[in-house]
C-alpha cells in the first residue's frame, strides 16, 4: 500500500507514492536522531530522566503520533479511492445496488398442514381357539399373506366327527318316530269315526305325533351345532391379510372360552388408517365451514410420508374426524385411509401427514427466503415505481409447497425483492431485475461458449517491455 498524495498540503505532497512502511521507517529515523541530540546536549542521564517528563519525549510522542496518524489516514484514502479491481475509481458516484425481484401475483392454491401421525390396520384380528382340543397341524408360514377363509390351524377333529355322526343317527331316530305317531293318528282318527276308540285315546295320539315333530326339529338343531364344532376344529382366517408369527405349536392343548390362548393375529394389509391430531382453528376454518358433512370431508386429499423417507409419498383422503373437541389439547382426531397395495406401510409406524383444504384458494404467496423477522414482526422489502427500496410490514398465513401466504400488507403487481435482502436498507435506489430475467441469464451461462475473437494488434507503447537479465 502506498500513501498517496490527493487533496494533501505542499508539505505533506512530498511524500505521495511513499510506500507506508518506508514512510514509518522514517519517522523512526527523525526520532532517533532526536533523542542523539538530546543525549549529545543534556548527557545520557538527564535524557533518561526526560523521556517521562522532559521536552524530548514529548516531542518524541507528538512526531511519532503525527506519522501514524499521516500513515493511516493516507491507507485509509487509497482504499476507498480504489474500485473493486484495485483500480481508483472516477469522480461519478456508484450506481444503484443491482436487486432480484418478483412481482407478486395472486394464484389458486391449496393450502397444506404439516401433522405428525401413526398407522394403524383397518382390520385387525387375534385369532383364538372356539373349540377345546389338541393342535394337530398349523397350515401357514409366519408373516405369510394369507386370504379370508384359509384354514391355519388344524384342532383335532375326531371328537367333533363323532358328534356329527350322533346327530344324524339321533335326527335319523326322530323322523322314524315321527313316522310312526303319524301313522298312529290316522289310524285313530278312522276308528274315532266308528266310534271304536274313545276321545282321550285320540287325544294321546294327537299330542304324540306332535311330540315326534318337535323332537325332529330338537335333532336337527343339534346337528348342526356338531357340524359347527366341526368347522370350527378348522381354524380359518376370518379376513385377508398378512399373518403373524404361530404362538401356539402342534401338540398344544386348546381350551375355548374367554381366557382362550391367541394363536396368532391378522392385519389387513390392502388399505391402512393415518390417525393424526388437528387444531381446532384449522377444522373450524378449513374443513367445518367447506367441507359439507361426511361425503365432503371425505373429499379433503391427504399425503403421507414415512420419517426418513420423504421421496415415497402416499395419496388417500379423510376417513372421518371425531365427534367432539378434546379440551385438555384442543385437537380433534383425524382419520385418514390410504392404500397399500404393495404392503410397505405397516401399522405402528410414525409419519408425517398432510392435509389439505377441501378446495383451492385465490392468495398472495411469497417465497419463504424473502421475509425478515424484525423483533415479532415480519417484513419484506419492496421496489417502488421510482426503484427505491420500500420496507412492507406483512402478515403470514400457513406454508404451501416452500411459500408463505401473505394475508395483509401486499397486493397484486407490487415487486417484492427476492435476492439481495443482506445488502440493502430502506430508501436505498437498486436496480431491480425479474427473476425470470435472471433464471434466462443462468441458463444462457450453461450454453457452451461462442468462438474467441482474435486479438487486436496492441501498441507498442502499451504492451509491457521484458526485464533483461543482469550483466555480470
Amino acid at each position: 500500500m502506498f500513501c498517496t498524495g490527493h487533496r494533501l498540503s505542499p508539505f505533506w505532497s512530498q511524500f505521495a507514492g511513499v510506500p507506508c512502511l518506508q514512510f514509518i521507517e522514517m519517522a523512526l529515523n527523525v526520532i532517533s536522531n532526536l533523542q542523539v541530540r538530546g543525549a549529545a546536549l543534556t548527557g545520557g542521564k538527564e535524557l533518561k530522566q526526560d523521556t517521562k517528563n522532559g521536552p524530548y519525549s514529548k516531542a518524541i510522542l507528538f512526531i511519532l503520533l503525527v506519522f501514524l496518524a499521516f500513515a493511516g489516514g493516507a491507507a485509509l484514502h487509497g482504499a476507498s479511492a480504489a474500485d473493486g479491481h484495485g483500480k481508483p475509481a472516477g469522480g461519478s458516484p456508484p450506481g444503484p445496488m443491482p436487486v432480484v425481484v418478483d412481482v407478486v401475483k395472486e394464484t389458486a392454491t391449496q393450502i397444506w398442514n404439516d401433522y405428525s401421525g401413526r398407522l394403524n390396520a383397518v382390520d385387525y384380528v387375534e385369532l383364538r381357539p372356539q373349540v377345546t382340543g389338541t393342535v394337530t397341524e398349523i397350515k401357514f408360514e409366519d408373516g405369510q399373506d394369507v386370504a379370508k377363509g384359509d384354514v391355519l390351524y388344524v384342532i383335532d377333529p375326531a371328537p367333533y366327527e363323532a358328534a356329527v355322526a350322533q346327530a344324524n343317527a339321533d335326527l335319523s331316530a326322530a323322523k322314524s318316530q315321527a313316522e310312526f305317531a303319524q301313522k298312529q293318528l290316522e289310524r285313530a282318527k278312522g276308528l274315532m269315526e266308528t266310534n271304536a276308540i274313545s276321545k282321550d285315546l285320540l287325544d294321546e295320539r294327537t299330542n304324540a305325533a306332535r311330540v315326534a315333530k318337535n323332537n325332529i326339529d330338537g335333532a336337527s338343531a343339534r346337528l348342526r351345532d356338531s357340524k359347527i364344532n366341526l368347522d370350527r376344529a378348522y381354524v380359518k382366517a376370518p379376513i385377508a391379510g398378512r399373518v403373524g408369527r404361530a404362538e401356539i405349536t402342534e401338540g398344544n392343548l386348546v381350551q375355548a372360552g374367554p381366557n382362550a390362548p391367541i394363536l396368532t393375529t391378522i392385519l389387513s394389509n390392502a388399505e391402512i388408517y393415518a390417525d393424526f391430531d388437528v387444531d381446532e382453528q384449522t377444522y373450524t376454518q378449513h374443513v367445518r365451514g367447506k367441507a359439507n358433512g361426511v361425503e365432503g370431508e371425505r373429499a379433503i386429499p391427504v399425503k403421507l410420508a414415512l420419517k426418513g423417507d420423504n421421496n415415497a409419498v402416499y395419496e388417500g383422503t379423510i376417513h372421518s374426524f371425531d365427534n367432539r373437541i378434546n379440551t385438555a389439547t384442543g385437537t380433534i382426531r383425524a382419520r385418514a385411509l390410504f392404500k397399500n397395495e404393495d404392503g410397505a406401510l405397516l401399522p405402528g409406524m410414525f409419519v408425517s401427514v398432510k392435509m389439505g383444504t377441501p378446495v383451492s384458494e385465490t392468495r398472495i404467496l411469497i417465497p419463504e427466503n424473502t421475509v425478515g423477522t424484525d423483533q415479532d414482526r415480519k417484513f419484506v422489502y419492496v421496489v417502488n415505481d421510482k426503484n427505491i427500496v420500500e420496507y412492507r410490514e406483512v402478515k403470514l398465513g400457513a406454508t404451501s409447497e416452500g411459500q408463505r401466504v401473505v394475508t395483509s400488507g401486499l397486493k397484486a403487481g407490487e415487486k417484492v425483492i427476492v435476492e439481495g435482502t443482506m445488502r440493502i436498507r430502506p430508501d436505498m435506489p437498486v436496480a431491480p431485475q425479474q427473476k425470470s430475467a435472471v433464471a434466462n441469464s443462468a441458463q444462457d451461462l450453461g450454453k457452451p461458449p461462442a468462438a474467441p475473437v482474435a486479438e487486436e494488434a496492441q501498441p507498442e507503447s502499451l504492451i509491457p517491455a521484458k526485464e533483461e537479465a543482469p550483466k555480470e
